[in-house]
């Protein structure tokens, strides 16, 4: 079982940027998918982006493509979050999810990202 661990969260500025990393423990998370998704105040968690763990491919929600990039570093067992251009509606808490071939779902205990001036 793969336990997972937020961090890079913060205050930031609108057209700022952050990048978040979910460091894996207890198995390679190259026998995950790997998602990030966000939970704004009031709504409802939604997907933002994922990756495989055998090629790498990338998937990202319309509303941040061309601002946010998933990827991995296979050696550090991290998934990263880059996010660029921030605006405050991507304020929200942001989680980390690994999903295994047998479809059982492990999260992180999320990170808070708050956009405002």
């Amino acid at each position: 079982q793969v336990q997972l661990v937020e961090s890079g969260g913060g205050l930031v500025q609108p057209g700022g940027s952050l990048r978040l990393s979910c460091v894996a423990s207890g198995d390679s998370l190259r026998h995950y998918e790997v998602r990030w998704f966000r939970q704004a105040p009031g709504k409802e968690r939604e997907w933002v982006a994922g990756i495989t763990g055998v090629g790498g491919i990338t998937n990202h929600v319309e509303s941040v493509k061309g601002r946010f990039t998933i990827s991995k570093a296979d050696a550090e067992n991290t998934v990263y979050l880059q996010m660029n251009n921030l605006k405050p509606e991507d304020t929200a808490v942001y989680y980390c999810n690994a999903v295994s071939l047998t479809g059982i779902e492990y999260w992180g205990q999320g990170t808070q990202v708050t956009v405002s001036s």
